[in-house]
């Protein structure tokens, strides 16, 4: 049996796709729309809670979808909230979709997704190409940030938009070429469930941002490759579940930014670079929210 007949069967390889809730009413109902276009047959839609201010409705919306709700009834953060749902499912899920809750989902892609992962077993993880509402391509496909990929990019990615560390570390020019990448962005990945229990899931200190670049960093560390296939799509819509909280957002960033970073380069001799690492990203924090 091929891989797209597989993507929602109920024999082995069966997938699933988790998302994560929080105040997410303007963009769930999409969402859970555009899944079941998004194999060839029935799949599995988790749907955990990051203690949303209507639990209820979202939960009416879900079950109305046909997915299942998970209340966690509280917010750990992202990585915590998908480790939680991914525990739930059966041990005949092979393939778990994470996906952010403002994408919208392209006819096909999960059994796109599948068929890549599928048919080459050194594949841990493959990201779609994720589109804006504009059209636009988002660099979903990174390279994992070095020291000097991540100090030009948190420097100058504001103030100088193209300069070569941030288009180095997006992998801007590449969007249209199937082609491995350092980490894939968590807004929309297929992970392979046993990669992913190999691995305890995402890194649960992250509370948001991050965390897909560590799990891109680790799935690398086991000998695995991620892989883009801009064949599969998906579209970023957005939300409104985060508006008026930019500022504390935006600190989060970079603290998820300078534990990655600072746990890749934990040598005690290179504590000079974690301190510019950390000056610069509290630079970068200070520019971005006086601009």
């Amino acid at each position: 049996m091929n891989a797209d007949a597989t993507a929602g069967s109920a024999g082995p390889g069966r997938a699933a796709i988790v998302t994560v809730s929080y105040n997410s009413h303007d963009v769930l109902p999409p969402f859970l729309a555009s899944t079941p276009a998004a194999s060839s047959a029935p799949v599995e839609v988790v749907v955990a809670d990051n203690d949303s201010a209507d639990a209820d409705g979202l939960r009416a919306v879900t079950e109305a979808a046909g997915a299942r709700f998970l209340e966690l009834g509280e917010n750990r953060g992202y990585g915590a909230a998908v480790n939680r749902a991914v525990a739930t499912l059966g041990p005949d899920v092979r393939w778990v979709l994470v996906s952010n809750p403002d994408v919208v989902l392209g006819a096909g892609a999960l059994d796109r997704l599948i068929a890549t992962a599928a048919a080459d077993p050194t594949i841990g993880a493959v990201g779609p190409k994720v589109l804006e509402p504009t059209g636009e391509v988002y660099p979903s496909a990174r390279l994992v940030p070095s020291l000097r990929t991540g100090l030009g990019h948190a420097l100058f990615a504001n103030l100088w938009p193209g300069n070569p560390w941030t288009k180095r570390y997006r992998q801007e020019g590449e969007q249209d070429l199937r082609r491995d990448a350092g980490w894939l962005s968590g807004a929309c990945v297929l992970v392979r469930r046993d990669v992913f229990e190999r691995l305890g899931g995402f890194d649960e200190g992250y509370f948001m941002y991050f965390e897909d670049v560590d799990l891109g960093w680790r799935v690398g560390h086991l000998g695995l490759r991620n892989v883009y296939e801009p064949a599969a799509t998906a579209t970023h819509v957005g939300g409104t579940a985060t508006q008026g909280s930019s500022d504390r957002m935006r600190r989060a960033h970079h603290e998820s930014a300078y534990r990655f970073l600072a746990r890749k380069y934990r040598g005690w001799w290179l504590w000079p670079l974690r301190l510019v690492l950390r000056v610069a990203l509290a630079l970068r924090a200070h520019l971005t929210h006086t601009r």
